[in-house]
């Protein structure tokens, strides 16, 4: 999967060619190829040495750093939810953590059983009414108290059985709730995801960069290959990222 853009630095590589549009062009690829597997202190000491800008490209710098700032500030109104959201559920707390793991992993989850088994055992763990209120965002406290009640209806069908009626209820309302509360939970998780990953494969992530790279945009392609067990999959994952 590649980065989005919304998340990962947007920069473009400036080796101190310009093309006529003012936008820097990358480096030819030939050059980039010959770096593979170079020795890395020879490989920095050179790139050092390119890196020494001069007065019209600091002035530069300066320009598309302040123009960088001002349109965020700008547009924070446009993307407060997502950015707001990601402020008070941030990887230095556990349900941050929890989020970023349901993102990762519940939308490649084939089978509806283990999706509630992984949503049960995470957001039941959160301590999500701490950040009820926290933020001033509406979308994020009206998000967190989505998330407070759906840890509650998860909580009924776990731990310690009530017996008698009340333990009936409790595991019907779990039960009931679950379908509900997959789909609710894979749509946001659809939602955060798409601020961090740009495509599920390398056409898709190429085909919904290229209006962003008409604007002087410039990306890096991930693939992790995380999943590779064996020397076949980690060959496979390799053919994979060199395509």
């Amino acid at each position: 999967m590649a980065k989005s853009a919304a998340t990962a630095a947007r920069t473009s590589f400036n080796d101190g060619s310009v093309s006529s549009g003012g936008i820097p062009t990358l480096p030819d690829r030939d050059e980039i190829a010959a770096y593979h597997l170079h020795d890395e202190k020879r490989l920095i000491g050179a790139l050092v040495e390119r890196a020494a800008f001069t007065e019209d490209e600091r002035r530069r710098v300066q320009d598309v750093a302040k123009g960088l700032v001002l349109s965020a500030r700008t547009n924070r109104t446009k993307y407060g939810g997502i950015d707001a959201f990601m402020h008070e559920y941030g990887l230095t707390s556990e349900e941050g953590v929890i989020l970023m793991c349901l993102a990762e992993a519940l939308l490649r989850i084939p089978d509806k059983e283990t999706a509630d088994a992984l949503i049960a055992e995470k957001i039941g763990e959160g301590q999500w009414d701490k950040h009820f209120g926290s933020s001033g965002s509406l979308f994020v406290n009206a998000s967190t108290f989505g998330l407070m009640l759906t840890g509650r209806v998860v909580r009924l069908g776990g731990g310690r059985r009530a017996t008698g009626p009340t333990g009936a209820l409790k595991r019907l309302v779990a039960r009931t709730g679950e379908p509900v509360i997959r789909q609710a939970l894979r749509q946001a998780m659809r939602i955060l995801g798409d601020n961090f990953v740009l495509g599920r494969d390398i056409k898709e992530a190429i085909s919904r960069a290229s209006s962003y790279e008409k604007k002087g945009y410039r990306f890096s392609y991930d693939m992790l290959g995380e999943g590779a067990k064996t020397q076949d999959d980690a060959t496979r994952y390799y053919e994979r990222y060199q395509h």
